[in-house]
């Protein structure tokens, strides 16, 4: 993708996706079966809460545990609109510089000194300006998102990010403008299909839910977690899936750690899969708790359990 150019307010982003090529979905009913067509199998009420964020322009807030796909919602949506998706993955102590944008300072050094050799250097004013042309600019993934409108933004695991980066990314999604004091205002043509994802390690203040659509997304229950398995994994046999999904959700009431979620889930398939598995053998099944459970602790508890009332059928 070439870097793409700030667009003043009113201007139109650039874009090589013409208006009658993008997707448009009647209402939930065609989103959620678009959205099947990808493997991603939402209920009604996520593939309403996605449809809705779409046409009201509203972002997305997603909660619920590890692995139970809130991510993959974001590429899938990616996936049927069409549109470029921008990650930002959220960590303690991310800056709006990080989120934003930010001078190549190093580019900039070797303009000047170019600029010196060339004897070209001219007034100041005209060599400062010279240094925040826009080539100089590196765009960061909220930016991004704005400038190759219409886009996807996926704000991931947002719960991470400190409470002065929640204020700023408040700000940037009540009009979805950003200001660049060198260079002047970019506005999205068409706002961001955005989707914000917390694990729920500490809570996300009121402010920003208010200005979001939520959603809840709770491990699948045992049916649709045996149509997930099947329509991602179709290598693995329905025995195998159903028995997976009938272990991972016993799992999930033993009061682990990290309790598996759906990405667990088909990695675990997939483990057993691969080593030539049918149907969900105890002993095997014990061998590859590694692609299931993520902590020592939780494997040594679901070890010392009795493996027939855990892996049996």
């Amino acid at each position: 993708m070439s870097e793409p150019t700030v667009t003043p307010i009113g201007a139109k982003a650039p874009s090589d996706r013409a208006p009658s090529d993008r997707p448009s979905f009647a209402g939930p009913e065609q989103m959620s079966a678009a959205l099947e067509a990808t493997g991603y199998l939402p209920d009604e009420g996520l593939a309403t809460a996605a449809y809705l964020a779409l046409v009201m322009h509203r972002p997305l807030f997603l909660e619920g545990e590890a692995g139970v796909g809130k991510t993959a919602l974001a590429h899938a949506l990616a996936r049927i609109t069409g549109r470029p998706i921008y990650r930002l993955q959220c960590y303690e102590g991310l800056e709006a510089s990080q989120a934003l944008y930010d001078w190549d300072f190093g580019r900039q050094l070797l303009h000047l000194r170019a600029a010196e050799a060339a004897h070209a250097t001219g007034d100041t004013e005209t060599l400062e300006a010279s240094l925040y042309d826009r080539r100089f600019l590196l765009a960061r993934p909220l930016l991004q998102a704005l400038e190759d409108s219409p886009s996807v933004l996926l704000v991931d695991e947002v719960d991470r990010a400190d409470d002065e980066f929640e204020a700023f990314l408040l700000e940037v999604l009540s009009d979805f403008t950003i200001s660049i004091p060198e260079l002047g205002t970019v506005r999205a043509t068409t706002p961001p299909l955005v989707v914000l994802t917390s694990n729920r390690t500490r809570e996300v203040h009121d402010a920003l839910k208010r200005r979001c659509l939520y959603h809840w997304l709770p491990h699948p229950e045992f049916d649709r977690e045996v149509a997930i398995l099947r329509s991602r994994l179709p290598q693995v046999t329905e025995t195998l899936a159903r028995e997976v999904a009938r272990a991972t959700a016993k799992l999930r009431t033993l009061d682990l750690l990290k309790p598996p979620g759906i990405a667990e889930s088909m990695d675990w398939a997939t483990a057993l899969h691969t080593l030539g598995a049918r149907d969900l053998d105890p002993d095997l099944a014990a061998r590859t708790l590694g692609a299931v459970l993520k902590y020592r602790e939780d494997t040594e508890r679901v070890q010392g359990l009795a493996r027939g009332a855990l892996f049996g059928g």
